[in-house]
């Protein structure tokens, strides 16, 4: 076949990884009952789509294809280990017996991805091996990007995974979505991963994009099956914040990659739709009264979605839910999102005194954020010398490309 023919078909085979490699894995393990396997079957599901899909072309339907092709491909792989263990022949059998052409075909089961999560935030597992193996499993991030986004070694998070996996293989822990009943106590973990997978869409922690569309989708998606399953206040909330952030994105950089801050940002391109359902959740938690921090924070991104100029923005009631969040959630990256809103409702010194009492404290020192924010109240106060420093120190902390030329930017402003 020549090259013409062969390279389209790549490029579709690329496109469907991106798509529903995680959604291909996730139904492989409920099918196959273990993680390791599943992720063989899907690897050696996608090998088998490299050999044949440039000469019989591309399935109709591609997942479930991936699914059929990686559970035989499984059950071939226990087969020839059986030679040296009896017992997984027996495994091979039953799992031959259940295989059906439909394997891939989700449509009238619960989604297979939403009982990954669960599975992977079972409370028998640490909440840091949980987290871990979620970003892995569901989201495809590889142990460099999680540590990274915790500020651990990559060998740290792989010794998690792998022994969250053990553990849930020890304990046999169930693949499935928990009852109604024991939801509500199973929901704090789940929510806190869903909601680190959005922060990794919506400002990647390294790269060249500053956002990745994908893992924002991702997270969204999950956040309304969780809504479907239990519409909790803070299960709303969730949705409402990340679908509030979430319609800023066509703003938030240049045509060229660069950052646009929030003052600066042409808010006749923020998605109206995605505000309008946004701001109609939030409105249904202040009905029920019940506020927790996702329902708050999500309190924060309605006031901002509702200022139709940035001059026009409420500081005053930004704070006050600030307060209330502080209260709710207290934490040093909440302390210092306040901090910024007193530095536009009192001016920049107040904000700039509140600033340097967190990164007194040591708790923010590897946080890029943190240094930036005092760089930029620095700039503001004509405190040149010291805003440097910062906007130096933010530079050796940032990974991702866009951040890292407005760090630059910036430090070259101070000089003209």
């Amino acid at each position: 076949m020549n090259q013409g023919t062969v390279d389209p078909i790549r490029s579709q085979l690329d496109a469907v990884y991106r798509r529903e490699s995680r959604r291909v894995l996730a139904t492989l393990i409920r099918l196959l009952g273990d993680f390791d396997l599943a992720e063989e079957a899907l690897h050696e599901a996608f090998r088998a789509a490299i050999e044949q899909w440039p000469e019989q072309g591309v399935p109709e339907q591609p997942r479930a294809w991936l699914v059929s092709a990686g559970r035989f491909k499984a059950i071939d792989s226990l087969r020839r280990r059986a030679r040296f263990d009896a017992s997984l022949t027996q495994i091979a059998d039953r799992l031959y017996s259940e295989a059906s052409d439909d394997a891939g075909d989700d449509e009238h089961v619960v989604d297979d991805r939403l009982r990954l999560v669960f599975t992977c935030c079972h409370p028998a597992l640490s909440a840091d091996a949980q987290i871990a193996l979620t970003l892995r499993e569901v989201c495809d991030l590889t142990t460099e990007e999680i540590a990274r986004a915790f500020l651990i070694t990559a060998p740290t998070v792989a010794q998690r995974i792998v022994r969250a996996k053990s553990k849930i293989r020890q304990a046999r822990i169930p693949y499935q979505v928990p009852a109604r009943d024991e939801l509500p106590q199973r929901l704090d973990v789940v929510l806190q991963v869903v909601y680190l997978v959005f922060n990794e869409g919506y400002a990647a922690t390294s790269g060249q994009s500053l956002t990745r569309h994908d893992l924002c989708s991702e997270a969204i998606r999950l956040a309304r099956l969780l809504v479907e399953l239990l519409p909790d206040p803070e299960t709303l909330g969730l949705l409402a914040l990340m679908l509030l952030h979430e319609s800023r994105r066509p703003a938030r950089a240049t045509a060229d990659g660069d950052v646009v801050l929030l003052d600066d940002q042409d808010r006749s391109l923020w998605d109206r739709q995605l505000i309008a359902e946004g701001l109609a959740l939030v409105q249904r938690i202040w009905v029920s009264r019940r506020f927790g921090p996702y329902g708050l924070q999500a309190s924060i991104a309605a006031v901002h979605a509702g200022a139709a100029r940035a001059e026009a923005t409420d500081w005053g009631q930004i704070v006050a839910l600030y307060d209330l969040l502080l209260r709710a959630d207290p934490s040093p990256v909440v302390e210092l999102n306040r901090a910024a809103a007193v530095a536009m409702r009192d001016g920049p010194a107040a904000g700039l005194a509140l600033v340097e009492t967190l990164l007194e404290r040591g708790e923010l020192q590897r946080y890029p954020l943190a240094h930036s924010a005092h760089a930029d109240l620095c700039r503001r106060l004509g405190r040149t010398d010291e805003a440097r420093a910062s906007y130096n120190r933010a530079l050796e902390l940032t990974q991702q490309a866009p951040q890292r030329r407005f760090l630059e930017r910036r430090l070259r402003e101070l000089t003209e």
